[in-house]
């Protein structure tokens, strides 16, 4: 059975990724150990295999590896977004062990790193159990990678932020640095950017309770609150809920497991981090024969 979760534009950029994937590992020669010393006609097996536990991220991979080879096939196992334990096959390579043998490093380097962006997503997830707090990306992602590694956080129960520049307004420090000639550089970048792009979603990150307090009275669609304190956060939800109730406060900046729930807890919406693709250790996958 084909189980496909990929958007067709995660699918386009896997597609390219395995492409230069494929070129970096066979160049013009191909698989030569391979090549000298499996028989042709010899079939075989191999299952994926979990050896630590964590969330399945990427099984298309090997569908698309499979559909590239003659008699090449692959069976998922699981569904992307599992959790597994130790152990436990997720899917399947048959056919001609020559193929299975040239696809299996390209594989396994794909899965197990969106497996891991998975698996360290699902661990600041469950720090937020019973919260109202949505746990955000960032675009601090493997060039290339970004759309496969936005794919593998949402496997592990996280939701994306902006895609990349073109998506969203997100007006940032530097961005008013720029306007400092500006008697109010907040007010001023909030209404260009709504004159320019009012179609957009609007977020402008500040880093004090006197920035926020400018930055309400526009009434963006989200602020950023970079930095900020414990109390700072909690002070900025109240000034929120009586300035302007409907904007959302996203926490960012500082956020690690050891500190994601005590932030939550301060009232803010959402909480963004770079961590769960930037510092994301690969899942440790296997392919084991027969």
């Amino acid at each position: 059975m084909s189980i496909r979760f990929f958007s067709s534009a995660e699918s386009e950029a896997c597609q390219k990724l395995i492409d230069l994937a494929l070129r970096e590992d066979l160049a013009t020669a191909g698989d030569v150990t391979s090549l000298a010393i499996i028989p042709e006609h010899l079939q075989g097996k191999a299952h994926f295999i979990c050896r630590s536990a964590g969330v399945i991220a990427g099984l298309d991979v090997p569908e698309i590896l499979a559909s590239l080879i003659p008699q090449l096939e692959f069976a998922p196992l699981k569904i992307d977004g599992d959790f597994v334990s130790a152990g436990t096959a997720v899917g399947v390579f048959s056919g001609p062990m020559r193929s299975i043998l040239t696809m299996e490093r390209t594989a396994l380097n794909f899965m197990q790193r969106l497996s891991g962006v998975a698996t360290h997503t699902r661990l600041f997830v469950e720090k937020l159990q019973g919260l109202k707090c949505q746990l955000l990306d960032t675009r601090k992602t493997t060039p290339g990678w970004r759309l496969l590694e936005k794919y593998a956080v949402r496997c592990g129960g996280g939701a994306n932020h902006r895609t990349g520049l073109y998506d969203m307004i997100l007006i940032k420090d530097n961005h008013l640095a720029a306007l400092a000639h500006e008697s109010n550089p907040i007010a001023a970048a909030i209404r260009s950017a709504r004159l320019a792009y009012p179609q957009l979603p609007l977020e402008i990150e500040v880093d004090s309770l006197e920035q926020l307090q400018l930055a309400l009275v526009e009434k963006p669609d989200f602020v950023l609150l970079d930095n900020m304190s414990l109390e700072q956060l909690r002070q900025a939800v109240h000034l929120r809920d009586r300035l302007a109730p409907q904007v959302l406060l996203e926490a960012s900046g500082g956020i690690h497991l050891e500190t994601v729930r005590e932030i939550a807890e301060t009232g803010v919406d959402r909480i963004s981090t770079g961590a769960v693709t930037h510092s994301s250790k690969a899942l440790d996958i296997a392919l084991d024969y027969g």
